[in-house]
């Protein structure tokens, strides 16, 4: 990682929710947790035990969550997570858009370790991640932003928010008047709008450029 005063104000700079967005996050899960209905009780119950402990690990969230639906082995989610991959088309588009000049960095609500692990496996470098347990909360709060911005000095006409989760990160980051780019992978409909909506990474590249032009 590079420090914050190395950065520029005019470095144009993509962050990414991890899971959901990059990491097959209910593929992996699904298989953790050992069904779908498992997993649809999953995504009710998390943001709930989030609210409860906002400073609480992400791997303790992760455990607590599949012990309260009901998982025949909690521990297992936390200790799958690491290995969980990455939507097919997501290291070629990450590639391009730092190839074009995009710093990327992620936003993510999970722990160190977990991020780490993720963008190894996805094989292409960050310049930074900014985790739940290290700023004290979990997305929709707005935390990791203000992080974010206090380490890199960034611009906010020089930065897109990326991610498929709606409401832990499309609703927060246009509430603070930020660009955003909503990976719809589901097909959902939500309101607030976000500045772009892509089915996936794939025209990723493109549409940062259309955003904030080199």
């Amino acid at each position: 990682m590079e420090n914050a005063q190395h950065f520029s104000r005019i470095e144009r700079w993509a962050t990414f929710d991890c899971y959901g967005t990059l990491i097959d996050w209910n593929s992996g899960l699904r298989n953790a947790l050992g069904g779908e209905d498992l997993l649809a009780r999953y995504h009710q119950v998390e943001p709930q035990v989030e609210a409860e402990q906002p400073g609480r690990p992400y791997r303790e969230v992760l455990t607590e969550v599949a012990r309260r639906i009901g998982a025949e082995d909690p521990a297992a989610p936390a200790r799958t997570l690491p290995s969980w991959e990455p939507f097919p088309e997501v290291r070629a588009a990450l590639e391009e858009a730092r190839a074009r000049g995009w710093k990327l960095a992620a936003l993510s609500n999970t722990d160190r370790d977990f991020i780490e692990a993720s963008i190894e496996r996805i094989g292409v470098p960050f310049e930074l991640a900014i985790v739940a347990s290290e700023v004290g909360s979990y997305k929709p709060a707005r935390a990791h932003w203000d992080e974010f911005f206090a380490q890199t000095g960034a611009a906010t006409d020089h930065h897109v928010h990326v991610a498929q989760s709606h409401f832990h990160d499309v609703v927060p980051a246009r509430a603070l008047g930020l660009t955003t780019i909503w990976i719809n992978r589901l097909g959902e409909r939500a309101e607030p709008a976000p500045t772009r909506e892509l089915p996936d990474l794939s025209g990723l590249p493109d549409t940062l450029d259309e955003l904030v032009p080199a």
